[in-house]
């Protein structure tokens, strides 16, 4: 009689024997291509998922009931909308500059879905481990603005390029405020990776950086980062770059099928990302709620976390009116900016004694 255990024994022994003639270069692009679809199907989820969440969370906060025809409960409406989005004509201006115009959803893609490399899911659940990981997602997060602002004046339309210029000055400050608000986590951590600044953290509320038992100037910080991530991912009230009443929508006005699409998953990818980056330097990452020895139970506490944190920004989007551009930037300079530097000097006078 066989036994099946054994077999499966062998075919490992001979899989790992056929590995070893494999260059290892080969196995390296192989697996970066196996973690990047992973991550493009993660990403492709987090978007549909909360494209229909939020249609029913503003449904319910506008008394209404939201999609209900296509699926259960409308479960498969979002679904629909992308499969419709695959198959629509996709349409270029004819005073549009062609290469800029492509280029553009793709360049906003990148910068949105490249910060996933370094984010971490858990301690040991990350796709690229960086000494300076809080400084790449950072980074790359800028990167949108470069994308959209092409975006805006590629398409040849003024709606697009008054909602391009918008962007890049809303964004562009408020990039300020989100990079102090988080140093001052760096100030307690003394480092940029951030599976370190997780493991900083305990599992109870009072051990979280955002605090006030653990500082008050993190507690200030993360509000500060939380309202600057909203002006980031473009999320009301600073939707000013896409107002229908005053652009129709704003620098992807001229967009349609695919291209569309990119700016669409971005957008929901670029909030995930600021929410996932908010808990792990301010609530305490995977440590906590659930303890960290049940399986996958260090992924489950990251994403609720992040998880909660979208909902306050699809809260906010239907609760708080637009404000005017020039109190968006009143408040970025006269404001964000002069507390976000209050509370680094004091996380860093308070770590240094």
């Amino acid at each position: 009689m066989k036994n099946p255990l054994k077999e499966i024994i062998d075919a490992i022994v001979e899989l790992l024997g056929i590995l070893k003639v494999i260059p290892i270069e080969l196995l390296y692009a192989v697996g970066m291509l196996v973690v990047a679809a992973a991550m493009l199907g993660f990403v492709s989820v987090v978007a549909l998922v909360w494209v229909y969440l939020e249609r029913k969370i503003s449904g319910h906060i506008q008394s209404r009931l939201g999609p209900m025809r296509v699926g259960p409960h409308g479960i498969l409406q979002t679904l629909a909308d992308g499969v419709k989005l695959m198959l629509k004509e996709d349409l270029v201006p004819a005073i549009a500059h062609r290469p800029l115009f492509a280029l553009a959803p793709l360049l906003v893609f990148a910068g949105a879905f490249l910060p996933f490399v370094a984010l971490p899911f858990s301690e040991h659940l990350i796709a690229g481990k960086i000494n300076a990981g809080l400084f790449y997602v950072l980074s790359f997060a800028a990167l949108e603005v470069i994308g959209i602002m092409m975006a805006g004046w590629a398409s040849g339309s003024k709606w697009s390029l008054y909602g391009g210029m918008r962007l890049a000055a809303q964004m562009v400050s408020y990039e300020i405020p989100l990079g102090l608000s988080a140093l001052c986590v760096v100030m307690f951590t003394s480092s940029l990776d951030m599976v370190e600044i997780g493991k900083h953290q305990g599992p109870f509320p009072w051990q979280w950086f955002a605090s006030p038992f653990r500082s008050p100037f993190t507690s200030a910080a993360f509000l500060i980062f939380f309202i600057s991530a909203l002006a980031q991912t473009k999320r009301l009230p600073f939707d000013l770059p896409e107002a229908e009443s005053e652009l129709v929508a704003g620098f992807h006005t001229e967009y349609s099928g695919m291209r569309f699409a990119y700016f669409f998953l971005a957008e929901y990818a670029t909030m995930y990302v600021m929410c996932a980056v908010a808990s792990v330097l301010f609530l305490g990452g995977w440590n906590g709620p659930l303890p960290n020895w049940i399986p996958f139970a260090g992924a489950v506490n990251v994403i609720g976390k992040t998880c909660a944190l979208l909902f306050v920004m699809v809260w906010l989007r239907w609760t708080l009116p637009r404000v005017r551009i020039d109190q968006i930037m009143n408040l970025c300079y006269k404001y964000m900016i002069p507390i976000a530097l209050l509370c680094l000097l004091g996380a860093g006078l308070q770590a240094a004694l």
